[in-house]
């Protein structure tokens, strides 16, 4: 069969499964992600069929689907607005970093991979991933919810701290010196700094610019701005994630408000193929090896990713359902966390199996956790017996009868 026939036939039948995969996810009322990674899974290398013709098209595709989401929840918000939750946030990035990273390095040094092995682990169980919380937010309606800008306060500080992590790590398993570490480090920082600066300073006159009438013409200027600059930061060692969010949060105004019209379908396009796409780089034969600690592992850090949101967001002043909302949606991890055990499998060969083990249990327990984890907690609080403070409450007549029956005594 020629190539391009074959491709035609598997992209075809890929996005019509997916189709039917969502409308079955809607119909139940859950999010149909889970789905897309067990459809990908079984179609990918070790599994049911293996899908040739259209692998290196699906790839591509998954790469812009997470450009996508992100330039989409960058459109939702204005420079200003990153700034805000960026001062708010900070601490809780910090809380973020010790509680999820940790248990990722202990594992590590557990099992006797070393110090780098033991960085590299350290970043899979650490970042959210900020696609599939993107999606979730999405079916779920929640992008206006007061937590949101807490959720999204988190996630921005992970990505722009990848933009120093990734480089860092990519220096420790090459083995450069100090001199060559710092190189990368500044040439990120420089990188981060002058995306931010048009961001906040140009934001109206990069919108000028955009916006047209014409919704053809919106859609390719910003559609192509939008991978032109994903790729230089990735390009210069930054992710390309935090290139297109900050493209959208850069926009603003009629053009942001009409960008995110016309992006929307695609973005559900290209975002379901990046979970197609992950399930497929996965061969299920590796997973049962490293299944256990997996499990433990996936315990242990959704323990503390939803301490994480419950804290931010306490911070935020958001009311404890919101708390358990923002807590249960970062639960995710994702593209990020196989972009650090891709780098690091060349260290040490066994994080490779262990992270996708880790992913996918996580990348499922991700949209399940944020849908219930606040119905739960809700129902939890119901049941739990009423507090100490009820029968000083009940005994509260019988103490002010007894404080008028002394005011009423003569005095002696």
């Amino acid at each position: 069969m020629h190539h391009t026939t074959a491709l035609l036939i598997e992209l075809g039948a890929i996005i019509l499964a997916l189709g039917l995969l969502g409308r079955f996810a809607g119909r139940v009322g859950f999010s149909p992600i889970p789905l897309y990674l067990l459809a990908g899974l079984a179609f990918g290398h070790g599994g049911i069929l293996s899908l040739g013709a259209s692998e290196e098209f699906i790839a591509t595709g998954a790469e812009i689907g997470v450009i996508l989401l992100l330039l989409l929840l960058g459109l939702e918000y204005s420079a200003g607005e990153l700034v805000t939750n960026l001062k708010t946030q900070f601490p809780s990035g910090i809380v973020d970093f010790v509680l999820n990273a940790l248990p990722g390095a202990v594992a590590a040094l557990l099992l006797g991979w070393g110090p780098v092995a033991a960085v590299a682990l350290a970043g899979v169980t650490w970042i959210s991933s900020s696609g599939v919380i993107a999606k979730v937010l999405g079916d779920l309606g929640r992008l206006g919810n007061r937590e949101t800008p807490v959720i999204l306060g988190v996630l921005v500080i992970e990505d722009l701290a990848m933009a120093l992590y990734l480089p860092l790590l990519t220096a420790l398993l090459a083995g450069a010196g100090l001199a060559g570490t710092g190189l990368t480090l500044l040439i990120s920082l420089g990188t981060v700094g002058a995306v931010l600066y048009v961001a906040l300073r140009h934001g109206r006159l990069l919108s000028r610019a955009v916006s047209s009438s014409n919704p053809e013409m919106l859609l390719l200027v910003v559609l192509g701005l939008t991978l032109l600059v994903a790729g230089i930061a990735q390009q210069l060692h930054v992710s390309a994630a935090v290139g297109a969010f900050l493209v959208g949060i850069a926009l603003s105004g009629r053009t942001a408000e009409g960008a995110g019209v016309l992006l929307s379908p695609l973005r559900d396009l290209f975002a379901a193929v990046f979970f197609v796409f992950f399930g497929l780089s996965t061969d299920p034969a590796d997973i049962p090896a490293v299944l256990v600690p997996a499990l433990l592992l996936a315990v242990v850090t959704t323990g503390t990713k939803i301490a994480t949101g419950w804290y931010a967001a306490g911070r935020a002043g958001v009311r404890a359902a919101g708390r358990w909302r923002t807590a249960g949606a970062l639960v995710a991890r994702g593209e990020f966390s196989i972009v650090i055990a891709g780098l690091a499998v060349g260290a040490e060969p066994r994080i490779g199996p262990l992270a996708t083990a880790y992913v996918l249990i996580m990348v499922v327990t991700g949209p399940v956790a944020a849908r219930f984890t606040e119905p739960v907690a809700r129902r939890l609080s119901r049941r739990a017996p009423a507090p100490a403070a009820t029968p000083v409450a009940a005994s509260a007549p019988a103490a002010d009868a007894e404080r008028r029956d002394a005011e009423a005594m003569p005095a002696p």
